[in-house]
Order: C-alpha cells, then structure tokens, then sequence
C-alpha cells in the first residue's frame, strides 16, 4: 500500500527514538549524544513502566547533551493531568529545548488493571486530559469538573521553551479529537497510506470545527537495515507483538488493509507489516523511499525506532542500528 511519490525528493523532519529507558539513566546518554550530534534531532522515549519516562531528558541535560524531547505516548491512567504538565514543564526548563508531551489512553485491559473500571468514555476521558493539561502549559487559568479529571488552578509560571501537547491516535474519532484540541498527532504502526486516507482527513475535520491549524502530524515508525542473517519478520515480532494482541491495534491495521491476526500465523502477520509499510525494512535506498512516502502523505515528522533490533540483538547493537538508520536516511554525524 504505497503512496505515489517522485523517489528520494521529499522527506519529513527525521527524529530518533531512544528504544530503551527505565531506571537505568545512564542508558539515555549515547542516543542523546547521538541526536545532538545528527543537528539535534528531537530525542522520543515512550511509555516505559520500569522508571519515570521524564527523568531520563534531565539526566541527559545534567550530563551535557540537552536535545529537544518528545514524549510520547504516555498513559492516562498512571498520570493526573496536572502531574503531568508540571513533569513536561521540568524538561522543558532542564534542557532549554521544546517538549512533545504525548498522551493517550491506553488499552482497556490496561485501564482495567489500574482503574475500578476502564473509561466509560474513551473520548471523554481524553477531552477532560487533554483540556487540562493544555490549558496548564498554555498558561491560563483552568476550571473543569470533569467525570474522569478534575483541576481548578493553573500552573506555577517557570521560563521555559514552549511546551506541546501531543495526542496518540490511531482511528479516526480520535484524530478527530486530536483535530480539536492538540497541537501534535502522533501515530504508531500507521502505513502512510492509512494516515494520508483516514488520519489526517479526520484531522482536518476536527480542526475545522474549531477554526484552527492542523496538529502536526508525527508518525512512529519501527525500522531496520536489512542485514545477512536478519529475518524481518523476527524483528517485527520482537518489538511489536504486544502492539499486535491489543484489539484497538488491530483494528486500525485491518483498516489499513493488513492481515496481521498474530495468535493465529505470527509470521504471517509480521510480514503483513512489513509489506504494508508499518515496520521500515530494507537497505538505505528502500528505506528512503519509504520515509519519503510518509512526506507525501503529510507527515511532518518520522520517528523511526530500533527496537526491534535491541530485543533480539541488545542494546549496543540497538545504538549502532539507530546510527546507522540516520546516516541512511541523509543525517550522519556533523
């Protein structure tokens, strides 16, 4: 499912995401001397449940590699809104550089396992979070009383740069929200295709209904070098099995046309994937190609992670991998 595009001629921001975190903070420091050295990229951690996600950005700063942080997608469900727009703030003011502070719902098993009883409303509940925890960094004065988040207040007012609040999305209801209220769309697994057809159609939408700018769209993507004894398709699963057996993943990648049913054929969902252009695999032109297709579609930013790879690999094969994704993709060291 690919996008009509003229080869290598267009291509978005290129940002790196840090594939390990936890509370080994050390971990953070190569891939952020990494983006530092690629004219710093915008370093993205998402949801890790073994340590903070934020403290690994100041760590880096306090060590001397401040870079610009994307968050992202964190849960709800672990965080109150106003919790999390004083932690976005601190990064912000501890490297000097803008923050993504990405959030998003999380799965309703997940819900479930930290709340009395999953969101009623999935929608509801991400306006109520959203409309705090933007209002806060947007420095007004918030009152809502809501089913799900309350706050009545505003935020202690620090000198930093700006702070954007991004929205994890992956069907249209939510783009459409995310149309409304953010000021980033972040996707995860999404092919081009999909968000050039469905996301950013209802991003328009929702955006129109307001009367405001598009969000941004920034898509997440899994990457890696094809190499002599790599299976793709081991990769895939090493890094994204779990995305696989959430229904809400599901969902979105049969709308997307891929058949990626992974209790009943792993492999053969893996290479749906792959083929389908939701995990990056190829040598450097292939992968190029690909990056430029999500350009076409309207993406302002690719995020491409090697997870993949330090899953079945390990950790320093995970940072040559990510060295090696940017020089492919035209960004080796200064």
């Amino acid at each position: 499912m690919g996008v009509d595009v003229q080869k290598n001629t267009m291509m978005p921001n290129i940002a790196l995401m840090m594939p390990v975190g936890g509370a080994r903070m050390q971990a953070v420091l190569p891939y952020a001397a990494l983006a530092q050295s690629r004219g710093g990229r915008t370093l993205w951690l998402g949801q890790v449940l073994s340590g903070d996600t934020h403290h690994p950005f100041i760590h880096a700063a306090a060590a001397g590699f401040p870079v610009p942080a994307g968050i992202g997608v964190s849960l709800m469900p672990l965080r109150h809104p106003y919790d999390a727009a004083v932690q976005a703030q601190s990064v912000a003011a501890a490297t000097g550089h803008p923050v993504v502070a990405g959030y998003g719902p999380g799965s309703v098993s997940f819900q479930k396992r930290l709340l009395s009883a999953p969101y009623r409303s999935q929608l509801g509940a991400v306006r109520e979070y959203v409309s705090i925890l933007k209002g806060l960094l947007d420095g007004g004065e918030v009152a809502i009383t809501g089913e799900y988040f309350s706050f009545h207040g505003r935020l202690p007012k620090v000198t930093r740069p700006r702070v954007e609040v991004g929205l994890g999305v992956l069907r249209p209801r939510m783009a459409r929200l995310a149309g409304e209220m953010a000021d980033v769309a972040i996707t995860w697994l999404a092919p081009a295709a999909y968000i050039r057809d469905v996301i950013l159609p209802a991003l328009r939408e929702g955006a129109a209904t307001r009367g405001r700018a598009v969000p941004r769209v920034v898509a997440m993507v899994p990457a890696a070098l094809d190499k002599a004894g790599r299976a793709a398709e081991e990769l895939v699963l090493a890094g994204n099995r779990a995305h696989l057996g959430l229904p809400h993943y599901r969902d979105m990648l049969r709308q997307a046309g891929m058949d990626t049913d992974v209790d009943a054929d792993p492999v053969k969902a893996a290479r749906a994937l792959v083929d389908g252009g939701a995990f990056l695999y190829g040598d450097a032109t292939e992968l190029k190609d690909r990056v430029a297709e999500y350009a076409a579609a309207g993406v302002d930013e690719v995020v491409v992670s090697a997870g993949g790879v330090v899953a079945l690999e390990g950790p320093r094969a995970g940072l040559s991998e990510a060295q090696a994704l940017l020089a492919a993709l035209g960004y080796p060291a200064a």
